[in-house]
């Protein structure tokens, strides 16, 4: 038997970590369960560490940290409990850690991400924006490290997927003539232009397909997680942007194809449940049980693709413009998009004008070249105060209560 893999899940209470755990145990003999870490959900950490005995357990703020610490002790655990950002990088690069799930959401979790790159972890991406913000960097850390990076996003799981076995990062040399990311163009690709206006941040939350968390379901309405996954394609894949298409799939049925230059096209299909991703990544190079119902192919009556609408979609525009233009361009996309999506969520920005503050960010922050993280980090801050002004100058205008969508 082989010895199991020893693991450390970034954001183990959010949808990624959710799913990871549940994969994890189905296979107790395969994996173990070093390191656990949450934001602020204390309960739900509580019930991870019950359940899979880590030996470390990571949170947030030292209240939320001292408050966990009190309730293991008390059922009789001896997990350390530690906390902040410095005890995020701690765990990603413990000597007893060979694999590391790096699923925390935004760029809160690029210093965490990079500390286990640096490590020569096998890395589980799920923090796309580890990619998109510090692409040059964190390759160069990948190689410089030798790390293993493997994607958890769908779409690029899926490519992997369908990409040779051998895939050494030339995709002419592998007969490769583009990528193709599929969308499934979110609860509002059918409703009428003139209506997004009064969409409700409960409207953009409710995917059609997908169980995802709040702000990821808002890129998935804008397609700002589409123009997200054109740049982390690029990295992973070594894709020059004209080589990486997108198309509505609005099923969600095929995840991501490869389309070879002798007019193959190969796809991976499943039903839409992030399980599939995790556990091709976590057994890689074996395939183990997902838990995933197979797909019934009798059952679809048919398969619809589209090209994606640039009116309105503009992020898709906006996410090109930024990986042509390179340099810390996309750290300013990013930041800018968390803060246009927070406004929104909080009911102070409406949602035909996210892709406007975000453009604005791009046009007025200096773009500089990245020479290591804290560029990163600096790009960062300059595009959150320049959409922080600018939704104070412009008074950009609450989301209307109710909406009148479905009228």
């Amino acid at each position: 038997m082989n010895t199991p893999r020893q693991l450390a899940i970034l954001g183990s209470t959010g949808s990624i970590g959710v799913n990871t755990l549940d994969v994890v145990a189905r296979h107790p003999d395969r994996f173990q369960v070093v390191a656990l870490t949450a934001h602020r959900q204390i309960d739900l950490l509580f019930q991870q560490c019950v359940e899979f005995r880590p030996q470390y357990a990571v949170l947030d703020s030292p209240q939320a940290a001292d408050d966990l610490r009190a309730r293991l002790r008390a059922h009789g655990l001896a997990t350390a409990v530690l906390h902040g950002e410095r005890a995020l990088e701690e765990v990603a690069s413990l000597a007893e850690v060979d694999t590391v799930m790096a699923a925390i959401v935004g760029i809160a979790g690029l210093r965490a991400s990079f500390a286990a790159v640096q490590a020569g972890k096998r890395v589980l991406l799920a923090n796309k924006e580890a990619l998109v913000t510090a692409g040059p960097v964190f390759m160069q850390a990948v190689q410089a490290h030798g790390a293993t990076l493997l994607p958890i996003d769908s779409e690029h799981n899926a490519v992997f997927q369908a990409l040779p076995r051998n895939f050494s990062g030339d995709l002419a040399a592998s007969g490769v003539r583009r990528i193709v990311l599929t969308a499934s163009g979110g609860p509002f690709r059918d409703v009428p232009l003139d209506r997004l206006h009064s969409v409700t941040p409960d409207e953009a939350c409710a995917h059609p397909n997908w169980v995802m968390g709040r702000k990821i379901s808002v890129d998935s309405a804008t397609m700002m997680n589409k123009g997200l996954e054109i740049i982390e394609a690029s990295w992973l894949f070594n894709a020059d942007e004209s080589r990486i298409k997108v198309v509505i799939h609005p099923e969600s049925v095929i995840h991501s194809l490869v389309e070879y230059v002798d007019g193959s096209l190969l796809a991976q299909l499943g039903n839409p449940d992030m399980r599939t991703p995790i556990a091709y990544a976590l057994g890689f190079p074996d395939r183990i049980e997902a838990g995933v119902e197979g797909l019934n192919l009798a059952a679809l009556s048919q398969l619809n693709f589209s090209e994606p609408d640039v009116t309105r979609f503009p992020c898709l525009e906006l996410a090109r413009t930024a990986l042509r233009t390179g340099d810390s361009a996309p750290a300013v996309l990013n930041a800018a998009n968390e803060v246009a999506v927070s406004a929104f969520l909080a009911s102070q920005l409406r949602f035909d004008r996210i892709p406007e503050l975000i453009e604005h960010a791009l046009s007025a922050v200096g773009i500089a070249p990245l020479r290591g993280i804290d560029d990163v980090f600096a790009a960062d801050l300059a595009a959150r105060e320049c959409a922080q002004s600018w939704l104070a100058r412009k008074g950009a205008g609450a989301t209307p209560q109710p909406s009148r969508l479905s009228a």
